[in-house]
């Protein structure tokens, strides 16, 4: 693999490489999390809501299937390598989805592009621990983090309008993102250096032997749920239930995900002033619980009660607060496993979020189409971000795990 060399920290390398992380998730969450906003093209194929909750859910489900191989081929192979062939993977596979003439083979090709835009979940992590010191990994990842929201934004004003002939446009525009992304890997990105090891030293010793890693990944699961049923619902739910148009609805979700990159943005250097990921993750997590309760809340007087720019405002405010734990978490779990582990820990960090995502999608459809609706799948985020709270770990835990035999963690790269 290329290491990085020459140079300094204060250069502009290690800005150039979260500059092109951030793309790279840009093109990846576009694929993963934006066909929500073809829902109103895709019923207009004749599907129904749980079909469409299938499909939009394959790229998550190609997200479970490959995260850890992905991992594990960071840590082994290096970044570039692992984010240059799944963007090439992804971008493939969405030309064999708008060229796909049927339901079945549309949620195959979706189910692999997922698989291959997953790579950037696991490679982009380990440049920001490798490229950036800890008194700003928080910032940097929390930049980093903002692909996330950016590409949501990006899908939301752009797939409703290349869908008003039918989704295979959007599919299309997506391919070419990724294309384009995994031409800047190649030309861009060079991995960073690892701190060598000694020979006959021991290989580091698992960051799992901490209880620190377990209890993140499972509030972050759990955190999961709220941030999918609101991005995936909030679209629906402002056209049928409010009285939205599908455009003004996709442009002012767009918008909030600017907010919602900038919510990430400020939790990142939050942790980083409070010398903590795991405090600031905790407060976090009662906000989520807290707002997204007053969004079911919201659910079950409307229309007949509240006017849609009330309706809209908590939306808006739901979809800002739920995406903002993210940078927080995947800093303490790169920061907990270290450069040996950490393509490995990010893997399964992502695996256990996205099958949570997987699972939530279509039972949360189910809720709303089949069950008491929009309020009910609301009401079951909140309670899932209540139940994070308690999971999260301690300060005093987070410290002791930190003074644990571990991963090294790695010299920022010159």
């Amino acid at each position: 693999m290329t290491a990085a060399t020459g140079g300094s920290t204060g250069g502009t390398a290690r800005w150039r490489h979260l500059g092109v992380s951030l793309v790279g998730l840009v093109a990846a969450c576009a694929v993963q999390n934006g066909l929500p906003f073809l829902t109103a093209a895709l019923r207009e194929e004749g599907l129904s809501l749980a079909a469409i909750g299938l499909l939009v859910s394959a790229p998550t489900a190609g997200l479970v299937l490959s995260l850890l191989a992905w991992g594990a081929a960071a840590d082994r192979y290096g970044e570039r390598v692992v984010l240059g062939a799944g963007l090439g993977v992804a971008a493939a596979a969405m030309t064999g989805a708008a060229l796909a003439d049927s339901t079945g083979a549309t949620g195959l090709w979706l189910l692999v592009a997922g698989a291959g835009s997953a790579s950037v979940h696991a490679a982009s992590g380990r440049l920001v621990l490798g490229w950036f010191p800890a008194s700003q990994r928080g910032l940097a990842m929390g930049v980093r983090q903002a692909g996330q929201p950016i590409g949501v934004g990006v899908a939301a004003f752009a797939l409703p309008w290349l869908a008003e002939d039918g989704p295979g446009t959007a599919f299309a525009a997506l391919a070419a993102g990724c294309a384009v992304t995994a031409v800047l890997v190649g030309a861009l990105v060079r991995d960073p250096a690892r701190p060598g090891r000694l020979p006959g030293a021991p290989r580091p010793g698992s960051p799992y032997r901490s209880p620190v890693l377990w209890r993140v990944h499972a509030a972050s699961t759990l955190l999961v749920v709220p941030q999918f049923v609101v991005a995936a619902f909030s679209f629906d739910f402002l056209v049928r239930q409010a009285g939205w148009s599908t455009t003004g609805a996709g442009a002012l979700l767009a918008v909030t995900q600017l907010g919602g990159a900038a919510a990430r943005l400020g939790a990142g250097a939050w942790s980083d002033r409070a010398g903590s990921r795991v405090g600031p993750l905790r407060l976090v997590a009662g906000a989520v619980a807290a707002v997204v309760g007053a969004l079911a809340v919201v659910a079950v007087l409307t229309p007949d009660v509240l006017a849609p720019a009330a309706v809209a405002a908590a939306v808006v405010l739901s979809a800002i607060v739920t995406v903002s734990p993210n940078g927080i978490a995947f800093t303490s779990v790169a920061e907990q496993a270290g450069s040996a582990w950490a393509g490995r820990a990010l893997g399964a960090h992502n695996t256990v979020q996205n099958l949570s995502a997987t699972l939530t999608v279509p039972l949360a459809a189910l809720l709303v189409e089949r069950g008491p609706g929009y309020p009910a799948a609301f009401a079951a985020g909140a309670v899932a971000a209540a139940l994070a709270v308690g999971v999260v770990p301690g300060r005093a835990v987070e410290a002791s795990s930190r003074g644990a035999p571990r991963a090294a963690d790695p010299a920022p790269s010159r």
